[in-house]
């Protein structure tokens, strides 16, 4: 198992958004080691996407999309979910990836717990927040750390598909979200 390293959050959004299925997003929470296979991300890339939290430019909101990569984004939506992001591109370049869902693998049982359900434990970018714990504390957090960070396991990811982004009005027709097809842990068909 190798963790990944800053390269690898540098590269080209669109090429990490595949790149990073299949790999494995491990939190060592207080409460035991938690990890899950990503079978389903979404991009967000620069000023001009205007599904991108970046479309309005610099805010204290925003800052950790514009680098360096490798740094979580984590942000809180309606007022009750936290969703997980990773800073890609070089520093300066507003991009992004959501961890859209996790195919569960260590901590089962505390992910349960947390959960409260077996259905749909982890296939959503909230539902895998609350089963891992990550939360806000966590936001800005560097990947190449050792409390919440990405490894490759060295296992096959299959057929990948893509489709418009869930949920967002701008930028629909950018087919930017990617999944192993397949996978019952995709949040979305």
């Amino acid at each position: 198992m190798a963790k990944l390293n800053r390269d690898f959050y540098s590269a080209p959004t669109l090429i990490l958004a595949r790149e990073i299925l299949g790999k494995h997003l491990v939190h060592h929470a207080g409460d035991g080691i938690l990890s899950g296979k990503i079978v389903e991300t979404e991009a967000y890339i620069g000023l001009d996407d205007q599904a991108s939290h970046a479309r309005f430019g610099y805010t204290p909101r925003n800052r950790l999309m514009f680098g360096p990569p490798g740094y979580a984004y984590i942000y809180f939506i309606y007022g009750m979910y936290h969703c997980l992001n990773v800073v890609t591109e070089p520093p300066g370049v507003p991009a992004a990836l959501l961890i859209r869902a996790l195919e569960p693998e260590d901590g089962l049982e505390t992910m349960l717990r947390r959960r409260g359900r077996e259905k749909d434990l982890t296939n959503g970018p909230a539902r895998l927040c609350m089963a891992l714990g990550i939360d806000s504390s966590l936001n800005g957090i560097d990947f190449c750390g050792d409390k919440l960070y990405i490894e490759d396991r060295g296992r096959g990811v299959g057929e990948i598909g893509s489709s418009p982004r869930v949920g967002v009005s701008g930028g629909k027709d950018k087919n930017w979200r990617f999944y192993i097809k397949g996978n019952k842990y995709v949040s979305r068909s």
